[in-house]
């Protein structure tokens, strides 16, 4: 089981490298942190752009993958973000993952003053931005026209450090999003069942294993091999991570491992919620889980 962490966006320069650092040197295989322009409860703490603490973060480590978790249509376009992502993978040596969603319906969703989009259109514009990505992302040159998103002649010389391209890691529970990662993804992402918060390892394991079998289907349907496709779970809203003690933390990425699942992330602890901990028990039940 591969292990990683999402740092928030919220750290100044010194701590953000330390921090950075220090997750590498506990051994996680990536590190990631959040894209939005506000979120949750911290809407009015600090938060700083995904994009330049992932350049920072780039400069400040040598081995651990990176990047956003997860970019989204709600207020970004494909053009200016593979220009970004070029640039990230170029500063992290070809380290970068690129993860995408669909977005939601919080404050992101109308902070630019746009209404908001229903399921439908989120769909439609998650399906576009995953499509017109991939090809800015190979291509030395890109036209394209959609409904909701065109290019016309867009260049992204030098391209990718990794070929054909930056992976992508995309998250997704509905049949749409999972169509879009058996085609498109390197990973797939699922947070567990949105409208359920905290379940525990058990629980939670049973949900990603039912959504693991239409991941599968979906990859039947793209002629894809489904083991070709990493499984990501992203825990600490929907899914408890398990890191109150050594013991909960093995059990949990036990119950994952089960259900398929080759990925696992949790978030480095602040000082209060959300994600409040202790770093010394974070670190202690971290180093215990790469050890055994």
């Amino acid at each position: 089981m591969r292990l990683g962490v999402v740092i928030l966006p919220e750290l100044r320069r010194a701590e953000l490298a330390a921090t950075w650092r220090r997750a590498e040197a506990l051994g996680f295989d990536h590190a990631w942190t959040y894209d939005h322009l506000a979120w949750r409860s911290l809407r009015d703490s600090t938060w700083f752009g995904a994009v330049p603490t992932l350049a920072a973060a780039a400069l400040a480590t040598r081995r651990i993958r990176l990047g956003p978790l997860v970019v989204s249509p709600n207020f970004r376009h494909p053009v200016p973000l593979a220009r970004e992502a070029i640039a990230l993978d170029d500063l992290s040596g070809g380290r970068l993952v690129l993860g995408i969603g669909a977005g939601g319906t919080g404050w992101d969703a109308t902070i630019l003053g746009q209404r908001p989009w229903s399921p439908r259109e989120r769909a439609e514009r998650f399906a576009e931005f995953v499509t017109l990505s991939d090809h800015l992302l190979r291509e030395p040159r890109t036209s394209w026209a959609g409904r909701w998103y065109a290019a016309d002649g867009a260049p992204s010389v030098p391209g990718c450090v990794q070929r054909p391209r930056i992976p992508f890691a995309i998250a997704a529970s509905g049949p749409r999003g999972m169509a879009l990662a058996a085609e498109f993804g390197e990973s797939w992402v699922s947070t567990g069942d949105r409208k359920r918060e905290g379940l525990a390892a058990a629980e939670g394991a049973r949900v990603i294993a039912a959504q693991g079998a239409r991941l599968a289907d979906a990859c039947a349907a793209a002629g894809r091999d489904p083991k070709t496709l990493a499984r990501m779970v992203l825990s600490g809203v929907g899914l408890a991570a398990g890191l109150d003690s050594v013991e909960a933390f093995r059990e949990t990425l036990g119950r994952y491992a089960e259900a398929g699942v080759t990925d696992f992330v949790v978030h480095w602890p602040r000082a209060a919620e959300p994600f409040a901990g202790e770093l010394a028990r974070f670190e202690r039940v971290i180093r215990a889980a790469r050890a055994a």
